[in-house]
């Protein structure tokens, strides 16, 4: 897996779930389908009085979320930016032939309501529950950074195995101190949890 397969992956998607803050800090979700991929940057299209316009120009921080009939969830975390006003026309003309269907939406001149924004900088978690153990994998796309998730087993360890024993994937080994995979773990915390040294914890 790499971030440009997870990318068309949400392609084939194709509506996907974005997510922003409003003015309250309260989340805020909506089905989007006015997507259109440029390698890996991420065009899409709403209209400039909606609120999700606003919430993109005041903040910017956007996620998205995506899942395949493959049991696989691709979530993208990153900063949208307003298409510069001189590249607008472009973009939305490109959007408007590969869907149509926006055209019943905003026919003729009452498109011009329409904005696009672009989405360059962000990361990618790929989730896949069909694999055993379970697959986690994470990528940055231009000059995003990524930032640890997951547990990690410190020098508190005593080898008890209890962690081990406790893990649904089984993606705990033993050594000094034990391990674990973070590529298949699943971060449900159960070795935390049950750890009688507290020698775990959430990155």
């Amino acid at each position: 897996m790499d971030a440009l397969t997870c990318i068309k992956k949400l392609g084939y998607v194709g509506v996907l779930d974005f997510a922003t803050v409003d003015e309250d800090g309260a989340p805020q979700v909506r089905n989007i389908s006015a997507i259109h991929y440029e390698g890996t940057d991420i065009y899409f299209l709403t209209a400039r009085g909606k609120y999700f316009a606003s919430q993109l120009k005041r903040d910017g921080r956007v996620q998205i979320l995506g899942y395949t009939r493959y049991k696989e969830t691709i979530r993208v975390s990153g900063r949208a930016v307003e298409v510069p006003e001189e590249e607008q026309l472009r973009w939305r003309n490109v959007l408007y032939q590969e869907q149509p269907y926006l055209e019943n939406v905003y026919p003729g001149e009452t498109k011009n309501i329409d904005t696009m924004f672009v989405i360059r900088d962000y990361t990618i978690e790929y989730f896949c529950l069909s694999t055993r153990p379970i697959t986690r994998e994470y990528f940055a796309v231009g000059n995003a950074q990524l930032k640890p998730k997951g547990y990690v087993i410190g020098k508190d360890c005593i080898g008890c195995g209890t962690c081990q024993a406790v893990c649904p994937q089984g993606v705990v080994s033993e050594g000094t101190p034990y391990g674990i995979d973070a590529n298949h773990c699943l971060q449900c915390g159960s070795c935390a949890e049950n750890c009688p040294a507290e020698a775990i914890r959430r990155l």
